[in-house]
């Protein structure tokens, strides 16, 4: 086997594992999840409903990758864009918050990052995301930095995966 068969065989396998084991605290706990994403592009959503019965705690999701997205489906403030950015701890608790509220889910989780290779500035490097869940009690933000010579498409997967991770850490804790 390759060394790039293994990476995907890997890859694959964590994949499954990990929706897995969301799929079931929420459908023990009886909880529903709404998602937003931005720098993942949708393939949180699609990581989810792999699982055969997803629908009976996916709500509702959202691919809200543009800037007006953000304002106009989950209530991000145009000042937070302008004054902190879209890949921020302060858009993604908005991204959660606005999510949460416009869904009426139990769990609300998104992303916001820059997957590369453009869109890195002097302050934000390729491979910064922000993940954000929230619930009725609280709202956590988490800030990952990967190595930003990932290409595109494993960025994507791995901001994927992250979240996914920091999903399950929250709904343990």
């Amino acid at each position: 086997m390759t060394t790039l068969e293994n990476i995907k065989l890997f890859f694959k396998q964590n994949n499954t594992k990990t929706e897995q084991a969301i799929a079931r605290i929420l459908l023990k706990n009886s909880m529903t999840i709404s998602v937003a994403e931005s720098c993942t592009g949708g393939l949180i959503s699609s990581r989810l409903t792999d699982i055969a019965g997803s629908s009976a705690y996916i709500k509702e999701n959202y691919v809200t990758y543009a800037n007006e997205a953000k304002t106009k489906i989950l209530n991000v403030s145009e000042e937070t864009l302008r004054t902190y950015g879209a890949v921020s701890e302060e858009c993604a608790r908005e991204m959660a918050e606005g999510l949460f509220e416009k869904t009426n889910c139990d769990v609300a989780l998104v992303t916001t990052g820059i997957a590369g290779p453009a869109g890195a500035s002097k302050d934000k490097n390729v491979g910064l995301l922000y993940i954000a869940i929230k619930n009725k009690l609280t709202t956590s933000v988490k800030k990952i930095e990967l190595d930003p010579k990932h290409k595109r498409k494993t960025m994507k997967f791995m901001f994927s995966q992250k979240a996914l991770e920091f999903l399950i850490e929250f709904l343990n804790g």
